[in-house]
């Protein structure tokens, strides 16, 4: 893998303000772009704002539609890959939490969250494909929060070729500062990445989404060996900027005993 730098924000993202949460889009990608990175994560739902009562179908968009559009004009404006989320509303009426990505190029990757939190499963409907995306020569592959707990997700993503894993969150805060949040964090993040040898990058929503849900602005990013290469815990909109390195990879996958996919044995499990 070549190196890649990466920004993954933390923004505030009211429900239902779908054009004010572009325009904080547009301005943390211009200020990323500004800082030479090449792509930038947002947090989940980051568009339309998270939801998960009845009031999502109100914000719900179809795609492609003029979020999208918006999103795809910003990424060739700025040559700056985005991955942003959404509240998808389909033709047949069926209710989707998606990320995007939008490519310098004009494409436009679609991802469905696959893992329904409880609370989401009266709502939403569940995506059905664990797709994987290109940066250039990097694979990635992007989870949404509750997706980040089923460890099958994260090996399927690296046997299919992910060097990188986006994981956004809008993970509410229950009365935890950033600073706990980022500790339950530790509890599984961690281990996706250094089970699989790759990198992950996680980000969250912070402060009120004016319907009752307050969000801890952290964010986290950690390189295939397992380790913290950096994060940001202080509840403040803004950016965790980082220079991917492609070298931290080969070290784990070309190492015999650091690197375990080889070594599975999926005809007992």
């Amino acid at each position: 893998m070549e190196s890649l730098r990466i920004a993954a924000a933390v923004v505030n993202a009211p429900i239902g303000e779908t054009d004010q949460n572009l325009a904080e889009v547009s301005h943390w990608t211009r200020t990323a772009a500004d800082q030479g990175v090449r792509l930038i994560c947002f947090p989940e739902m980051n568009l339309t704002g998270y939801v998960h009562t009845d009031g999502a179908a109100a914000w719900a968009e179809s795609i492609p539609g003029p979020t999208t559009d918006a999103l795809t004009k910003l990424s060739r404006k700025t040559g700056v890959t985005v991955l942003a989320g959404m509240a998808e509303k389909a033709t047949d009426g069926r209710l989707f939490i998606v990320h995007l990505a939008a490519s310098p190029e004009g494409g436009l990757d679609v991802y469905r969250k696959l893992h329904l939190a409880p609370p989401e499963k009266t709502i939403f409907t569940p995506g059905d494909q664990a797709s994987l995306f290109k940066v250039e020569s990097i694979t990635c592959g992007i989870q949404l929060c509750y997706d980040a707990h089923f460890p099958e997700l994260t090996t399927r993503m690296a046997l299919d070729g992910a060097d990188i894993v986006f994981v956004p969150h809008a993970s509410p805060s229950r009365g935890q500062t950033a600073q706990a949040k980022h500790q339950s964090w530790m509890r599984h993040l961690t281990a996706r990445s250094f089970d699989n040898g790759l990198f992950i990058v996680a980000c969250n929503q912070t402060g009120s989404n004016g319907n009752g849900l307050e969000f801890p602005g952290n964010a986290v990013v950690i390189d295939p060996s397992g380790n913290i290469l950096a994060k940001k815990l202080d509840d403040k909109e803004g950016l965790l900027v980082v220079n991917l390195d492609g070298s931290a990879l080969e070290h784990v996958r070309g190492h015999r005993m650091r690197y375990f996919l080889p070594n599975r044995r999926p005809d007992i499990y």
